[in-house]
């Protein structure tokens, strides 16, 4: 096979990939790795049950308990950018060894707290280990896939990370009906987040570095032998060549790091994009849901038990709608799926917000037919969006700028997460349901425009040939072609 960048010019035949052990082994390590992914979902998502019974023993207010959401969420912002450059300088299987003891150490200090300073202390150590997470697991995913099934593969992150509210959200759901009476039954909520992190732990430490960081930082020994752990023998010799050819020449040329991408304008342009991506999945609301979707569901009607259990809905079909798309990640081209995705979420929206507004509070079937319009966004979101927005921020920038552009891609996807959870009960206050859905279906009008108009296609191309498209701008040039 022969892969070709946009200018025409042809790249080292690759032959095709087949199965045998190494596409095993290449799965196991996708499954250790995720279980980063598995750590996020679950500390974003333990707060939406437990934050009710914590207020009520720590004595918080509307204002203090959107610091305690938001703490981690900023955190995480902070994380995500720190991280992707501690990965590109020391790599990317020891930054999430890192991350697996950051998420313990948090997790101890929030069960254990005895004030709201050291809560606020142990969130933000989760924040940092969520953020690093969700910059250096998709990248070292991405980095050890093979293009074909690079979607499907780093996607497995994004299904963790669902995965893991989810069962935040099934732990809450039993605690909280079944020990809802101790006072700190959310303490065990927390707690239960240490087992994935001794996981992670462990079983990083049996995993390969990245092979793509390996030949960057001239390990190209070693780097080799990993690619032959999780590719056929031909296979792994051919990448190797690709991927040794582009490394030598960026530093023949200068590329490496923030200095190369100032003075070129592609690379600022793609940065852009990035951010643009990260700010507009956090502006749908999504993360409102799986934070605050018991509040959600209890404006709509529900009581505040069935609201918990109620809440389990959206956790579920996310899962689904994650499964789905691992299915046609690696058939259907990003852009269509951007453009689906932020369009079905829009209509939701629209929905909820008209639902809102002509079901009168005390009418029956409020509730029922909000949470069946929530359960359609988050399904929506989590087929067409969630999975490929961060499988896109894995995939789209060159080597030499992996880290610092997937990093300060989602420090701005967790600075909009962070808005929208500090201010988010205010904003429901403020406008009810209906005022905070309309603007989020205002917001997904302009996400749409810009998916449209400025998101280049990456799929079906090796990370190397991506590189030089980006790096030229003719990643645009082809985009054009073929609209």
């Amino acid at each position: 096979m022969v892969d070709t960048n946009s200018n025409g010019q042809a790249s080292i035949k690759l032959p095709p990939l087949t199965g045998g052990p190494c596409r095993k082994r290449l799965g196991l390590i996708s499954v250790i790795a995720s279980f980063g992914g598995l750590l996020f979902g679950y500390d974003t998502g333990v707060i939406n049950g437990a934050l009710r019974p914590m207020a009520a023993e720590l004595g918080l207010e509307a204002f203090t308990e959107g610091v305690v959401t938001s703490s981690l969420v900023f955190a995480a912002a902070i994380g995500a950018l720190a991280c992707g450059r501690i990965s590109d300088a020391w790599g990317r299987r020891k930054t999430i060894i890192l991350l697996a003891i950051l998420f313990f150490v948090g997790t101890l200090f929030v069960t254990l707290t005895p004030n709201f300073a050291i809560l606020i202390v142990g969130r933000v150590l989760l924040g940092f280990a969520v953020g690093g997470a969700s910059t250096v697991v998709p990248v070292f995913l991405a980095e050890l896939a093979p293009f074909e099934i690079r979607g499907s593969l780093s996607g497995r992150n994004e299904v963790a990370i669902v995965i893991g509210q989810l069962s935040a959200f099934i732990v809450n759901a039993i605690l909280g009906n079944v020990l809802g009476h101790l006072d700190g039954v959310w303490r065990i909520m927390f707690a239960v987040c240490a087992i994935p992190a001794i996981c992670l732990f462990f079983g990083m430490l049996r995993m390969p570095e990245s092979p793509r960081w390996l030949i960057e930082k001239g390990h190209n020994e070693e780097a080799l032998k990993v690619l032959k752990m999780v590719r056929p023998e031909d296979r792994a010799e051919a990448e190797f060549a690709e991927i040794s050819q582009t490394a030598l020449e960026e530093k023949k040329d200068n590329q490496i790091g923030l200095k190369a991408v100032l003075s070129n304008k592609w690379l600022i342009r793609i940065l852009l994009v990035g951010i643009g991506l990260g700010v507009a999945q956090q502006f749908t609301g999504i993360n409102s849901i799986m934070y605050y979707g018991q509040i959600v569901l209890i404006e709509s009607g529900f009581e505040e038990g069935a609201a918990l259990i109620a809440n389990i809905a959206p956790g579920v079909i996310a899962v689904i709608g994650g499964l789905i798309a691992l299915t046609y990640m690696d058939r259907f081209d990003r852009r269509k799926t951007f453009i689906i995705g932020y369009s079905l979420t829009t209509i939701c929206h629209l929905l909820i917000g008209i639902s809102s507004m002509v079901l009168e509070e005390g009418n029956p079937l409020r509730p029922w037919i909000i949470l069946f319009l929530v359960v359609a966004f988050v399904g929506s979101m989590q087929t067409f969006l969630n999975v490929a927005t961060w499988v896109y921020l894995s995939e789209v920038f060159p080597l030499h700028m992996r880290g610092l552009g997937t990093g300060v891609s989602i420090f701005f996807l967790w600075i909009a997460n962070g808005f929208l959870s500090l201010y988010f009960p205010t904003l429901v206050e403020a406008t009810g349901i209906t005022g905070t859905f309309f603007l989020f279906a205002g917001i997904g009008v302009l996400a749409l425009i810009f998916i449209i108009t400025s998101v280049p296609e990456t799929r079906g191309r090796t990370l190397e040939a991506l590189e030089e498209d980006v790096t030229t701008g003719a990643i645009y040039t082809a985009h054009k072609k073929v609209k």
